[in-house]
């Protein structure tokens, strides 16, 4: 049988004169059906090459020389408050119990609190100076104090969404609306990934021993009107990493490798018939699938690592915790994934926030340092950006009695890596951390500083949907934290 021809046979006596006037009429028709269910069909996206045609990425050669070749995200889900973390306020503590003043509050927008009685609750933990450049941070925070000095603290930093989805979707896609691609996909689409059998951009998630298991949902992480070969990938960190990945019983890698083979022979046949990118992406992403069959296994395979490093991170590798997946998020670095995203959840402390931040403290404080230490010592981190950020912040003013409610007028992240001045802080909120008032900061100028740092001009990465160049920094003029940059 030749399959070659008979597809052709095929399509040849599709093609009467009779079927060709009808199906055009059909055409348009579904067409114009379809564009409205899925706007994506509309996209000026060219097809994505099959993997043995490696994706080069649609900046290339890059815009300007390039600081770093990639970023890990870390992304502490639920809106850490920054009042028990990276901003002291000593004010907020003299005004404990008060009134909050109706002039910091008067036509903002608040979340629970909304026609509540607000009252100032002062930071319930203590904090000191770390480091040469003296960065006064949560005292609960000593490893990452001991590394302070290769980090850039933005005490300024705003966003516009002040409920968690959306300011999850703002955070990862500059948009509240969901579609949009997400960091991970725009970084994958502009730039390619050097890694050879495993995904451009990699998601990991762990939750901590507090319980708030709000879901992190898949399309926080996905492609939106990108081809879907760009969407980040989630591995689990317990168990298998990836569900159905094996092959299956009495079948072995060759044979698996030859039905692989023989399922992209008939996806190329009909894809020069139908010339569809979701069809390259098909092509792809099971060669893919196919090379990680042998790469993940490996990946997740810790028993090589020095005891040593273990110990450094404090973790049990597959235990599925934040710290064995910061050791997991070096080892996907090492291989060449360009975007690597950690979700650690639970710190949405509307209620018993000082036992929260204790609680997330001994999460996560080794880890980080242990991250940046690790990279450090490989001479990793001087090409590698990492972002320590929530989604929002939390209010000075009490919730519960105990807690604190969302807030986005003022709150903190933290960056590490090349292209960044250490030791240094960045921006700052009012005497009471209510908002952002010294160099005010949004995400989307967070944004364009990543991509400046990759090489890319952000205004210049855009692609055209539903009639306007979408950006991942928006359209709005986003800066960059020239400052912060070395």
């Amino acid at each position: 049988m030749n399959l070659h021809s008979d597809l052709l046979q095929f399509r040849q006596q599709q093609q009467t004169r009779r079927v060709f006037i009808g199906r055009a009429a059909q055409g348009m028709g579904a067409f114009a059906l379809a564009s409205l269910l899925d706007p994506s069909i509309l996209r000026a996206v060219p097809s994505p090459p099959s993997r043995k045609d490696k994706w080069p990425g649609v900046v290339n050669p890059l815009h300007h020389p390039a600081k770093i070749k990639r970023v890990i995200w870390l992304s502490m889900a639920g809106g850490p408050s920054h009042l028990e973390t990276w901003d002291y306020k000593p004010k907020l503590t003299a005004m404990h119990g008060q009134a909050m003043p109706e002039s910091f509050t008067k036509g903002k927008q608040i979340a629970q609190l909304q026609g509540a009685k607000l009252t100032c609750y002062g930071p319930q933990l203590g904090f000191k100076k770390f480091g040469k450049g003296g960065a006064e941070i949560c005292d609960l925070f000593e490893q990452i104090g001991s590394v302070s000095d290769d980090i850039c603290f933005i005490r300024s930093m705003t966003t516009e969404a002040i409920n968690h989805d959306p300011a999850h979707m703002f955070m990862n896609t500059g948009s509240q609306i969901a579609g949009r691609p997400s960091m991970g996909s725009w970084l994958t689409y502009g730039l390619g990934s050097v890694a050879e059998d495993l995904p451009g951009f990699v998601v990991l998630t762990s939750l901590g021993k507090g319980g708030q298991n709000q879901p992190i949902a898949a399309r926080q992480w996905s492609a939106g009107f990108l081809p879907s070969r760009f969407q980040g990938v989630h591995l689990r960190g317990k168990g298998d990493p990836v569900m159905y990945l094996g092959s299956p019983a009495g079948v072995s890698r060759e044979q698996q490798g030859d039905v692989v083979a023989a399922v992209n022979a008939l996806n190329k046949k009909h894809d020069v018939i139908v010339d569809d990118p979701e069809i390259a992406t098909r092509i792809a992403q099971y060669e893919m699938a196919f090379q990680m069959q042998a790469s993940v296994p490996e990946l997740v395979d810790a028993s090589k690592e020095p005891q040593t490093i273990l110990d450094l991170y404090g973790c049990k590798p597959g235990d599925g915790s934040f710290a064995s997946n910061c050791l997991l998020a070096r080892r996907l670095a090492e291989r060449g994934v360009r975007f690597i995203q950690l979700y650690h959840k639970d710190w949405d402390h509307h209620g018993g926030v000082k036992d929260g931040v204790t609680l997330k403290a001994a999460e996560i404080d080794r880890a980080c340092m242990a991250l940046i230490t690790d990279l450090k010592q490989r001479g990793m981190l001087q090409d590698t950006l990492i972002v320590w950020a929530g989604e929002f912040g939390r209010t000075p003013m009490s919730q519960g009695g105990s807690g604190r409610d969302h807030h986005n007028a003022g709150f903190s992240i933290w960056l590490a890596g090349g292209g960044i001045k250490g030791g240094i802080g960045y921006g700052a909120t009012d005497e009471l951390g209510y908002s952002a008032v010294e160099n005010p900061t949004n995400v989307h100028d967070l944004h364009a500083t990543m991509l400046h740092l990759l090489g890319i001009d952000h205004t210049r990465l855009s692609v055209k949907f539903q009639g306007l160049d979408a950006r991942l920094s928006g359209v709005e003029g986003a800066k960059l934290l020239k400052p912060i940059l070395a």
